[in-house]
């Protein structure tokens, strides 16, 4: 693209959408990611990085990010467009931007440095991120992390063990957070930090769900030398990291999962089309679209929030507790309409919604549980009497 074609579209969400709605649907070569099923979690992902490539070439992923950190300018809703379009036009949203929406705002705002070094790359889908926040003491009360980094001289000595991590089987560097000060200190005591996979002393042990794909990883790290200038802010700002990210993990991923899930909606509908429906399947269908389509609703305040750079508060955890419903909800739709075939159906459409169906069972634990979310929407949001104690 020239300058000339991308300043107005950079500016233009209207010129930026139309542009793109007409480069997918006049690119033969984007048929290599259409419809395709993958045998395991490298195959598709690795892929899904190809089409990352591919979009970047032409520029289209670029936009929404600084060009500072190789984007071209624009903001949230160019990503959110994008995702829009890719799913309209039956391609998918590429894996490795789940962790990008998640991982890239904090790093661009608190480490330009690094982004202007790593985020090109991962645009490219030459490499992507893993997120280590997760230990096997520590999953939701994330203050009570273990895994340790110490400094010595300019770098830090990082030692312990990440959990769940997501992407962390695949993924060519992590993004994790450690305590830096004392146990007692608890969130004040957090940094946030990035650790290449093939630095010595770092192991990955793939966990594979009840699918067989291997989403997840356990990462150990043992006396691990990271360079101090790895560190996504100052030592000791975590947790204010951390807080930041969640503000893009609640917004873009719930806008970027909704427009996924209107796309494999409509792909459910054309699967059962002509063939016998339980009964209630109406309504059914009809109540899975709402739970999908509140989720846009309540999604897109929250990303024109972000885009006119306002902070997003507890009151994103709305988002976090209507994208895990609408998840559920998709996902029991297809096991009840496709009936006993759900369960002993061999063709490649139905397997994938048998895998998707078992990851959408952490819907509501991943990424902050639904009950910790309801509880801080109950005291930060609604400001609820705390039940008396006995």
């Amino acid at each position: 693209m020239t300058d000339t074609v991308t300043a107005p579209l950079a500016t233009d969400i209207g010129a930026y959408r139309s542009s793109l709605r007409a480069y997918l649907a006049n690119g033969d070569a984007l048929d290599r990611w259409r419809g395709k099923h993958y045998a395991s979690t490298e195959d598709r992902i690795g892929e899904h990085a190809a089409l990352m490539a591919h979009l970047y070439e032409d520029g289209w992923n670029r936009y929404g990010w600084p060009a500072s950190a190789g984007g071209l300018g624009g903001d949230e809703r160019h990503r959110g467009v994008l995702y829009d379009e890719l799913s309209a036009a039956g391609l998918p949203v590429p894996d490795p931007q789940l962790m990008l929406e998640t991982l890239g705002p904090p790093v661009v705002h608190f480490a330009p440095e690094l982004a202007a070094r790593y985020l090109p790359e991962y645009l490219r889908g030459e490499n992507w991120w893993g997120q280590g926040f997760s230990e096997p003491e520590a999953g939701s009360d994330l203050a009570g992390l273990r895994c340790r980094a110490r400094r010595e001289g300019d770098h830090y000595v990082l030692s312990g063990q990440k959990l769940w991590t997501s992407h962390g089987a695949t993924a060519s560097r992590f993004v994790c957070l450690v305590r830096t000060g004392t146990t007692e200190s608890r969130h004040r005591g957090l940094s946030m930090i990035m650790v290449d996979r093939d630095t010595p002393g770092v192991s990955v042990r793939p966990i594979a769900l009840a699918s067989g794909y291997q989403e997840l990883a356990e990462v150990f790290f043992d006396d691990v030398i990271v360079p101090a200038d790895r560190l996504v802010g100052e030592e000791g700002q975590g947790w204010a990291v951390a807080m930041y990210l969640l503000q893009w993990e609640r917004a873009m991923y719930a806008w970027q999962s909704a427009a996924v899930a209107l796309r494999r909606f409509r792909e459910l509908l054309g699967q059962v089309a002509g063939g016998d429906l339980p009964d209630g399947a109406a309504t059914r269908i009809g109540e899975c679209y709402g739970d999908i389509v509140a989720l846009r609703a309540r999604s897109v305040q929250t990303v024109r929030r972000l885009a006119a750079g306002q902070t997003v508060g507890p009151e994103a955890s709305v988002d976090k507790v209507l994208l895990a419903t609408a998840e559920l909800s998709l996902h029991d739709l297809a096991r009840d309409l496709l009936g006993a075939g759900f369960v002993f159906g061999t063709d490649a459409d139905t397997g994938d919604w048998r895998a998707d169906w078992w990851f959408s069972r952490s819907a509501t634990i991943l990424g902050g549980s639904a009950e910790v979310q309801r509880t801080i929407l109950a005291d930060h949001v609604l400001g609820l009497p705390k039940e008396p104690r006995v």
